[in-house]
């Protein structure tokens, strides 16, 4: 096996492939489609990672076959517990991180996240901020290996955790 990780250029043929991937794996991992509320940013691909340049996608592909998916981009949501802590300016958020089944456990969403580290300091961003579940195997335990801590821990129905790591 030899994974390669790219950022994905602004191609039609590469952007509607990662789509493509992003939710077949959503489906396999949440058992829902695509549903405008929560995957606008897989709709704007470009619009979200791609075309800003503060913004990156990155893409893992086994010779041609996309395996694995991870993006980051500009601190943008709105929750109330973080207002005055996170800015665009300073924090980069991480989405869709997806691995295929058949290649986890092989270090690849490691790389991803190394990838993703690199470019948000290459920003000047001096935190990564990301939100996971608990209810998704393996996932809580993964991101603290990488070195995030959590800073919320929501109660909600679906199970949220929201973690952050000060980068050096």
């Amino acid at each position: 096996m030899d994974v390669t990780i790219k950022e994905l250029s602004n191609e039609a043929c590469e952007i509607e492939s990662a789509k493509e991937f992003l939710y077949d794996q959503i489906m396999k991992v949440y058992g829902i489609g695509p549903t405008p509320e929560f995957h606008y940013d897989i709709e704007g691909l470009d619009e979200y990672y791609v075309l800003p340049s503060s913004n990156a996608f990155f893409v893992a592909y086994d010779g041609d076959k996309i395996v694995a998916t991870a993006a980051i981009r500009s601190y943008d949501r709105d929750y109330e517990f973080f207002r005055g802590i996170y800015s665009k300016e300073d924090t980069a958020s991480i989405w869709r991180l997806m691995v295929d089944e058949e290649y986890k456990r092989r270090g690849i969403a490691r790389r991803l996240v190394t990838a993703m580290e690199e470019f948000a300091r290459k920003e000047g961003y001096v935190r990564i901020y990301l939100h996971t579940h608990r209810y998704l195997d393996a996932a809580l335990s993964f991101w603290k290996s990488m070195g995030y801590e959590i800073t919320v821990e929501e109660d909600d129905y679906d199970e949220t955790n929201h973690m952050e790591k000060i980068l050096n």
